[in-house]
């Protein structure tokens, strides 16, 4: 396919790219550790042969994502599964899903449109922040991700999120490909997920016509993910600390590291993700006249409705969310044995926090908030969306 130029430093690498990519990385040293980290008991060369023998991506992914992903779901987790009966398995989506884990959400994803039997896999928006190292950004490009650029001034910022925009039109209606994309900038460390409409405006940014008309020439799919546990829960409690006592607090260099590290070894029981239907319709019954603020934010609500209403929700968040109020107003969701084990669970975690003048009560609360907000959300869609919305300058994801 020919694909303009003006995307190169952002797209996957092509088939044809592949050969010289996988040369660099053989060579590479830190990649050397991580594989032999990673597949111990098989030699170098016989993982650098079977890297030269995959022609395509898809050949990649299938040949060493797929295999590792079912290894590691066997070692930390009780399952996942993924329901997909509210879409057509044949069409190409942009699926905008509630972010939990900076690297599994989307690579789980790949593994399960593989197992529902969707043709391909998703070209995946990732941030700069997390390619520090030039053979990290081999591999994920090398693993069908774009790149999102962050940290850029106003008017870079504004020219790099139409380049964006235009090659996620471009993958969807050209390379007929799937996208995953996360709903807000980087993780919600409370699992208060909101979509943020920043986000939304620069995906409408590269398409034609109305805002309206762009958005459906992308074909958003909401995406629900449910996890049991959050292997980074602690971590994320311990950052709510720093920046509460720390004015100006900033995450470090290997922060984001120990993150992947954290979520992609850690226990996380059950694991759910369920494909709202697509927004296309909806998108037809409003109004293209609405002011672009109020159309955007009207999108944003009706796709934290959609999620937020797929959640699957685990003893862990009922639980959570009596414990946050005081009361026991859902009990009937738990036993007391499960509850038991939440309580150990907790303070096992907290134990982990490595903190000068560390508060326990804020961080068991801030915990507690992690796992009461998604059962907290959910009940919200049986009446009307209560997700404070929040309207940033979009820069990345993370």
């Amino acid at each position: 396919m020919n694909i303009p130029s003006e995307f190169d430093d952002i797209r996957p690498f092509e088939p044809e790219e592949l050969p010289a990519v996988y040369d660099r990385l053989i060579a590479n040293k830190q990649f050397q550790a991580v594989i032999k980290f990673l597949y111990p008991d098989v030699p170098f060369d016989t993982i650098a042969a079977k890297m030269r023998k995959c022609k395509t991506n898809i050949e990649f992914q299938r040949e060493f994502c797929y295999a590792f992903l079912e290894k590691l779901l066997v070692n930390t987790s009780t399952g996942c599964e993924m329901d997909t009966s509210e879409v057509d398995k044949t069409h190409c989506y942009t699926f905008m899903s509630n972010h939990r884990d900076i690297v599994l959400d989307a690579a789980f994803l790949d593994k399960l449109l593989l197992d529902e039997g969707f043709p391909t896999t998703c070209e995946i928006a990732i941030g700069d922040n997390l390619l520090n190292l030039p053979w990290v950004q081999d591999i994920v490009r090398v693993n069908k991700s774009f790149i999102v650029r962050r940290g850029l001034m106003a008017r870079e910022r504004l020219q790099s999120s139409k380049e964006l925009s235009k090659y996620m039109h471009f993958v969807i209606n050209q390379k007929h490909q799937s996208i995953w994309i996360a709903q807000r900038e980087g993780r919600a460390k409370d699992s208060n997920d909101c979509t943020q409409e920043a986000v939304l405006k620069m995906m409408a940014m590269g398409g034609e016509g109305s805002i309206i008309d762009s958005l459906i020439n992308l074909h958003i799919v909401p995406l629900s993910i449910s996890y049991e546990y959050d292997p980074c829960d602690f971590l994320k409690a311990k950052e709510f600390q720093q920046k509460r006592d720390n004015e100006g607090w900033q995450k470090g260099a290997d922060d984001d590291i120990i993150s992947m590290k954290t979520g992609l070894l850690g226990y996380k029981g059950h694991i759910h993700y369920h494909a709202a239907p697509c927004l296309d319709a909806y998108l037809r019954t409003l109004d293209p006249k609405t002011k672009r603020t109020e159309l955007l934010l009207k999108v944003a609500l009706h796709i934290d409705q959609e999620i937020h209403s797929r959640y699957m929700l685990y003893p862990n968040n009922y639980i959570a969310l009596d414990e946050y109020e005081g009361n026991d107003v859902y009990a009937s969701h738990y036993t007391s044995e499960q509850k038991e084990h939440f309580d150990d669970y907790l303070n096992d975690k907290l134990a982990k926090i490595d903190l000068p003048n560390k508060d326990v009560v804020f961080l068991r609360e801030r915990m507690l908030t992690m796992y009461a907000n998604p059962a907290r959300n959910y009940l919200a869609t049986q009446q009307t969306p209560v997700c404070k919305k929040e309207e940033k300058t979009f820069q990345s994801l993370a």
